[in-house]
């Protein structure tokens, strides 16, 4: 499926969870890898705020992308972010959703309102 790019310039996302390894398999406790790299993935949880509205999404980072000096309820920057459709069928029910991913996560800084 398409991968559609996050313009976040003009958002505010806060971190709603500090980064943790994303498993796999849940039976098993393996820790998911990317496809190419191997490296390890990490996801967070932000709140996503921009132009009146927020949502709350959880992002998968590779694990070299978690940078030091993040606080659960500051800002972050999320270079690289994008999103991805995904469906799938599960015992027999069909789901769907959007996954984000960012190829790091860093401490960010409050947008400033624009005077009008």
């Amino acid at each position: 499926m398409r991968v559609i790019r996050v313009d976040a310039s003009t958002a505010t996302i806060l971190l709603t969870e500090a980064p943790t390894p994303k498993v796999r398999d849940r039976q098993t406790g393996e820790i998911a890898k990317d496809a190419v790299s191997g490296e390890a993935l990490m996801t967070i949880g932000v709140v996503y705020i921009d132009e009146g509205e927020s949502s709350l999404i959880q992002v998968t980072i590779p694990e070299s992308g978690v940078t030091d000096g993040l606080t659960v309820g500051a800002p972050v920057s999320l270079p690289g972010l994008v999103a991805r459709p995904w469906q799938s069928v599960f015992n027999g029910r069909e789901r769907h959703g959007i996954a984000y991913r960012a190829t790091a996560v860093m401490p960010g800084a409050f947008q400033m309102a624009q005077a009008g």
